[in-house]
Order: C-alpha cells, then structure tokens, then sequence
C-alpha cells in the first residue's frame, strides 16, 4: 500500500505491512558483515543482520577462510618481528601507482586494527586462528614478511550454534579440508590418495559436524553474533535506504515474499552485502570485454552498491575485482566458474588473442595481467586468451580432466600446434613461434620473456602448484579459455578510514558504512596475500562495528573500541 502526499505532490510513502527497530542494520552476511554486527553488538547495540540469501555467510562461507592479518598475536608469540608500521610500509610498496593519496590513511587504520580485530574475534566467538606457512607473495616489497600475516580459522563443530536454525551457505568443493591441509597435501593433483590417507580424520569431522574453512570461519561469527543478541532475517531482500530531512540514513526497507518491512536504525546502516559481479549491466559498464564465469553467490548484484548511490554516495574503484581463471562446473543446478589457480603446471602456458604470451603464469596477481586496459575503461588488450598445454597436463591434473569430461566444447584438441591455432582462430605462425619459443626456454631451464623459471607465485609452503619448465610437445595438444572469471568485485562507496560512508560533495553521509568488498576497498585488483580479501573484510566491519558504538559524533580522533561484553538490548518488533 502506498500513501501519497497530497500537499506536496512528492512521491507517495510506502505503507509498512511491518516495523523493525534497532541500533544497527547491517545488510548482509558474509564475514565484513558478521565482524561489522559482532563488533557492535559486543559493545551493547542493539543488532539486526538482513539476509538477501535463505542461507548465511555469502562468497565468505564458501572460501578458503584465509586470513591476512599483520602484526597478529600468534605470530608475535612465534617471535616474528612485525609492527603496524612494518605492514604499512608494504602496503604502501606493493600498491599501483597513485594509490597512496587517496589510501593511505585506509592503509593505516587497517594496519593498527587488524592485530586487534584477530584478538577480537578470538574473546568474543569459538573461532581459534592457526598459522600458515606461506610468505607475503610480493617478498621483493619493503615490509614483507617471509612467515606470520596468513591465519586460517581452526575446524569448528557446527554444535556450536545450539539448536539455532542458521544455514551455513555451502562451497562447491569439500569443505571437509583444513586450508592447512589443501595447501599441503597436494589434493589438486592427488585427490584419492590425499582421501584415503586423511580418511580417519575426514570421517571423524563427517561424524562430529565440524566444519573448516570459510565455513568454519562464518559458523564461529554467527555464534559470536547469537551469543551477543544479534537478530538474523534471512531471505529478505533490503531494498531502499530511509533518510531523514538532514540526508542522514536513519534505516532501510527490506522485501520478503511480497511483504514490505521498515527498519529504523538508532545509530545507523552496515551495508555488506558484496560485490556487483551479478549486475550484468553494472559490470559490463565496468568491466568491459569477454569474461568467463561469476564464482560467488548469484545474490551479489551490487545492492548495496545502488542503494548508496542513490542517497547521493561516491562510488570508487570500481574497475577493481578479484579475478582469475576457472574451472566450469554446476553449482545450485546451474553453470558456474570453480575459482582454483589450475594454470600452475609446468606444461602450460598463457597466450593472447595475437597467440602470444603476455604474462608470467605464475603470477601472484594474474588478474591485473587479464585485465590490463587498451587506456582508461577500455576493452582488456589480451583477451580472449587461452590456456595451450599438451597431453600431459590432463594425467598431471587429474581434475581438470574431470571439468573436461563433464563440459563438452570447453576444451580444445588438435593433433598438433597449428591445427590447434585454427581451431582458436589464433594466427597459425604466431602460435607455432609461441610455443617453439617456450620450448627452447625449457630445454634451458631459464624463461628469458617472462622469468617463470624463478616465480614463487603464491608463497612457499604451498604444495598445491607445481612450478618449473616443460615443453609442450606431445599430442594432442589442449587449449582451454582463460578469461576473467570474478570472484569479488572490490569497488563501492567511498568511505573514511573509519568506514563512514563518503558524500559526492565530500562530508560524510551521517549514518551510514560500509565494509568488505561493497566498499570502494584500498586494496584492489593487486592482493598482497592470498586472504588479503578476508582479512580486510573482517578489519573493515569491525571498524565500522567499533565507530557505531562509539557514537553519532565518533571517527574525529583516537577511535576507542567501546567496551565489549554488555548485554545487547531487544530489537523492538511492531506489526502494522
């Protein structure tokens, strides 16, 4: 039902069929969102979480449940040296040109409060953080570190939500696997033998209900969240900020089987609720040119994104995303790309539209070579590219011979180079040369275009890629496009380093945040470790969570994390 203004002739009202009230909203619930929500609720808010989804914990739940979080207290207790300061200095080295103006007092918030976040999560939830042994993967940057940023989250017992009905959103692959043991068994390449040798240990967690990775991660938050009075509605659609005369956002609306809600927000709105990487128009706009697969929630179509434009927000970095190749498999009885780095191989290489290689493969942030730009927003210069390899790489990567057999057309054969080259619609001689040259370089042992042969990729530690040099020269030789396939787009509202959200003409938009990837992100396309997505995510809702609790007038200097544990007071429900 919807109530005009007669007076004034401006749009007419909606009529709420029901009302919520609360201190935060937070829009989403992937792990900015759950920090965001934990981190007010400790501090005695009044917290209500919306979830667009019938199951929680978004692209989060479904992850590695990596973490990148400087200067931890796990590592200090290890005796590594590090500090805010020696993270900021690697933030700074690693960025792309031009970033540190707008950035670095993000960089540096981010630096001081991930440490504390980590201590955080650790009072206030059942999460436990272990150790990886992976380096910072660009060790060439002032300030890396050779062991201590990257934590992944302990397995967790879904027991420990009680009898709650919270739906955990599942991962298209198993997450039976701690991080530790993916990256350290091999399971790629050797996935029955890895099986059969943890079959005690799998099938204990099987029988307990514990959960590892990004699951375990988002089970632990949700607890934290429940524990603290946190309200959670799921399959409900938020739909439109509320703003008050002042422009300040003082609540939301949110749909659910055709009924209209209104939630007013005594401190303000959390939006979290992900990338836009679904908004085909969105995207396309931003990111221009072909792309392969979406491997997140198809619920990430950029909500958050148009509600805060439309409350006059300025939107950055929006030609920023995590991007890779993919693997084609089904997921929720439709097509979706499996986000895994399946070019590491020896045998492999990259090449272009011209049939020429145009990166190391082995690169840390392959995503910025697919999308390099032919200028400012335009078309990617490489692309359509394609992955050439030989017979070999299908009995080394038994997986991806899976992929092959289930999704006909996805890969190429031919008998040899040139006829796999027409097949491409690649120039003939360029290919040949391409791979001719590549194979000289192996019988050498030395990549002199690119420097393969001295690639650390991803950090040492991680038994998962298989680096060298061999030729590609048995038959038949396979080719497989490698375009972008998103992960997470990473642009958004502007926001301060205290994650207020930012106004077109410069002041903050009282009331409102923003976190994780929804966010304008000071850290883009080029990660500086491989949880440089959740460990930002979790610091960026905590800081929001910590600036809503210190109150309407917070974020003008030291910003103080209010006291933590007071009793959550009750979300006020009102029927109309």
């Amino acid at each position: 039902m919807m109530r005009a203004d007669k007076q004034t002739g401006t749009a007419p009202v909606p009529i709420a069929d029901s009302q919520l009230r609360c201190d935060v909203l937070v829009v989403g619930s992937g792990s900015a969102a759950l920090s965001a929500a934990l981190s007010a609720a400790a501090a005695g808010l009044a917290v209500l979480i919306v979830e667009k989804a019938a199951v929680l914990g978004g692209t989060s739940a479904m992850s590695g449940g990596a973490v990148w979080v400087p200067a931890n207290h796990h590592a200090l207790a290890r005796g590594v040296e590090d500090s805010p300061a020696q993270a900021l200095e690697y933030l700074r080295a690693a960025a792309p040109a031009g970033w540190r103006a707008g950035e670095d007092r993000l960089w540096a918030q981010f630096a001081r409060s991930a440490p504390e976040m980590l201590r955080f999560l650790e009072t206030h939830t059942p999460l436990r953080f272990s150790l990886t042994p992976e380096a910072d993967p660009l060790m060439d940057c002032a300030g890396a570190k050779a062991f201590g940023r990257m934590l992944t989250p302990d397995p967790l017992r879904a027991g420990v939500l009680g009898k709650r009905r919270c739906p955990v959103r599942r991962s298209p692959l198993p997450q039976v696997y701690t991080y530790q043991e993916v990256i350290g068994e091999d399971i790629y390449h050797h996935p029955v033998r890895v099986a059969l040798k943890l079959a005690p240990r799998l099938l204990w967690r099987a029988i307990t209900r514990t959960r590892t990775k990004g699951a375990a991660l988002i089970t632990g938050l949700l607890a934290g969240c429940l524990a603290h009075g946190c309200r959670i509605e799921m399959s409900a659609r938020v739909v439109d900020l509320i703003t008050d005369a002042a422009g300040a956002v003082t609540g939301a609306w949110f749909s659910r089987d055709g009924r209209l809600t209104r939630i007013t927000a005594r401190r303000g709105v959390v939006l979290a609720s992900g990338g836009f990487e679904w908004d085909a128009l969105r995207r396309a706009a931003h990111f221009p040119g072909p792309f392969d697969a979406i491997s997140s929630p198809r619920t990430n179509e950029g909500d958050g994104h148009r509600m805060a434009q439309a409350v006059g927000a300025r939107l950055a970095h929006m030609d920023q995303a995590n991007m890779s190749g993919s693997l084609p498999t089904r997921y929720e009885g439709r097509p979706y790309g499996l986000s895994v780095f399946f070019q590491y191989e020896p045998n492999a290489i990259l090449v272009n539209r011209e049939g020429r290689r145009f990166t190391n493969e082995f690169a840390f942030n392959l995503g910025e070579a697919l999308d390099a730009r032919n200028g400012q927003g335009g078309l990617p210069r490489h692309l359509p590219a394609w992955l050439i390899a030989d017979a070999r790489l299908l009995w080394r990567a038994p997986f991806l011979l899976a992929c092959a057999l289930r999704s006909r057309g996805w890969m190429r054969r031919a008998g040899s180079i040139g006829a796999l080259a027409d097949q491409l619609g690649l120039p003939r001689a360029s290919l040949e040369e391409t791979v001719a040259r590549f194979n000289d370089f192996c019988a050498r042992g030395v990549d002199e275009d690119f420097q393969r042969h001295l690639a650390a990729g991803h950090g040492r530690g991680d038994r998962r890629f298989h680096g060298g040099l061999l030729p590609i020269q048995r038959a038949p030789f396979i080719a497989v496009p490698f375009n972008r396939s998103f992960t997470a787009t990473k642009g958004g509202p502007r926001t301060d380093e205290f994650g207020r959200v930012i106004h077109l003409d410069g002041h903050v938009i009282p009331g409102l945040f923003c976190a994780g990837v929804a966010m304008a992100n000071p850290i883009g396309t080029r990660g500086v470790g491989a949880g440089t997505t959740l460990g930002p995510n979790l610091t960026w809702g905590y800081i929001c969570g910590r600036t809503l609790a210190a109150g309407p007038a917070s974020g003008g200097g030291d910003d103080v994390l209010p006291a933590a544990g007071v009793a959550s007071p009750a979300i006020t429900t009102e029927l109309s």
